[in-house]
């Protein structure tokens, strides 16, 4: 009977020494968790100063297109007009184009800068995305239509140049040179977003969260392969005699652009819509939800691109049902602390509590993305209780 005595304290100890390990075993995941918040907060940390310097690289990107395409336009112009070919007039008018797309590329720089306030309380970052459809538009319009009329006309009307064909070689020269100087700080520019992205620099412009990069990148790509166009055009002119190299190539050049200009309004188009985040980016803050103490599952995670550099995110998630109102809404607002702290990109987070059997979300979820986020009921000895 004394042995009953004893039985008791023992088996307390055992639930207290169980209950200890528990306790230190949540402390270590939630140690290991900060940790590798904070190692991962550091590093993204790094590459968010060095894309809070990415606004004042792509104003030097675009003042410095600006400046190139002024000073080239300027000489093709006389060029063209001098020698009369209709390539140099339509590289004039190329360049014209991408003027008026650089200064529309600063005003949506300056513009998408601006603070949230009542009226738009997620910001203006979007703005950047609008006036870089007007810049598609203006390449489209100024540069794209006058090239492929002037080499129709020129096609069709038989005009003679008036010999002095020599004066383009000079001038496309230089402005070979001009335009890729401006292309190399451009793609330098591309090459860093891209690395802090742990991106390609081709999937970067294919999909990029500034298009004022892309902008930019395409010009002069467009122009240096314009260039090139118009050279070969002149030079044919000047060997055959024949005037329709040089209206052929006018053509060339309108059609190249009319590619760039759809590019880049695609491109647009998606992030005016509501883009999704990069999706190495979802499954991080997908992975950083689903080790909260406090999570059960993430039933559903949205993402949208509304700025460069700024999301939104928004997340129904299933918490472990023994936490009270007042715990949840605590947790809640710790953990978009730490959200904040580790991905300087989130500019609104809205996490909203649901069951993970709700059947109309999990419907709404499994349309969207082809399937469902979490488990409708966890595997046998998976169910999270409270730490």
């Amino acid at each position: 009977m004394n042995q009953s005595a004893p039985d008791q304290p023992a088996g307390a100890s055992a639930s207290s020494r169980a209950g200890a390990g528990a306790a230190r075993s949540a402390a270590d995941r939630a140690a290991d968790g900060a940790a590798r918040g904070a190692a991962d907060g550091a590093a993204r940390g790094a590459a968010d100063r060095a894309a809070d310097g990415a606004g004042g690289e792509s104003n030097a990107t675009v003042l410095l297109a600006l400046a190139a395409n002024l000073g080239v336009g300027l000489l093709k112009l006389v060029a063209g007009l001098l020698s009369g070919s209709g390539a140099l007039l339509s590289e004039a008018a190329h360049s014209v184009g991408d003027s008026s797309t650089e200064v529309l590329l600063l005003t949506a720089l300056r513009r998408s800068d601006r603070p949230a306030d009542r009226v738009h309380p997620f910001g203006y970052g979007k703005e950047r995305y609008f006036w870089s459809l007007l810049a598609a538009v203006t390449i489209l319009v100024s540069g794209a239509a006058f090239s492929i009329f002037q080499g129709v006309h020129t096609l069709l009307s038989g005009h003679e140049g008036t010999g002095r064909l020599w004066i383009n070689y000079p001038v496309l020269a230089v402005a070979f040179v001009l335009e890729a100087i401006s292309f190399r700080q451009a793609l330098g520019q591309a090459r860093g977003a891209a690395r802090r992205g742990r991106r390609s620099v081709r999937a970067y412009i294919r999909n990029p969260e500034d298009p004022t990069v892309k902008s930019v990148v395409l010009e002069d790509s467009a122009a240096l392969v314009g260039l090139v166009i118009a050279a070969g055009g002149v030079g044919l002119h000047q060997l055959t005699g024949k005037e329709a190299f040089d209206g052929a190539a006018s053509v060339l050049i309108g059609v190249l652009l009319v590619g760039v200009a759809f590019a880049l309004a695609q491109t647009c188009k998606e992030l005016l819509i509501g883009r999704q985040a990069d999706l190495a980016l979802v499954r991080a803050i997908s992975q950083r939800l689903e080790e909260q103490p406090e999570i059960i599952d993430v039933v559903d995670l949205l993402t949208m691109m509304v700025g460069t550099g700024r999301i939104l995110l928004c997340t129904r998630v299933d918490f472990v049902d023994t936490y009270s109102v007042a715990e949840v809404e605590s947790a809640c607002v710790r953990i978009d602390g730490q959200l904040r702290d580790e991905f300087d990109a989130l500019d609104e987070i809205f996490i909203q509590p649901v069951p993970r059997t709700d059947a109309g979300l999990r419907e709404r979820v499994l349309h969207r993305y082809g399937r469902v986020l979490a488990e409708e009921e966890p595997a046998s000895g998976e169910e999270r209780e409270r730490p």
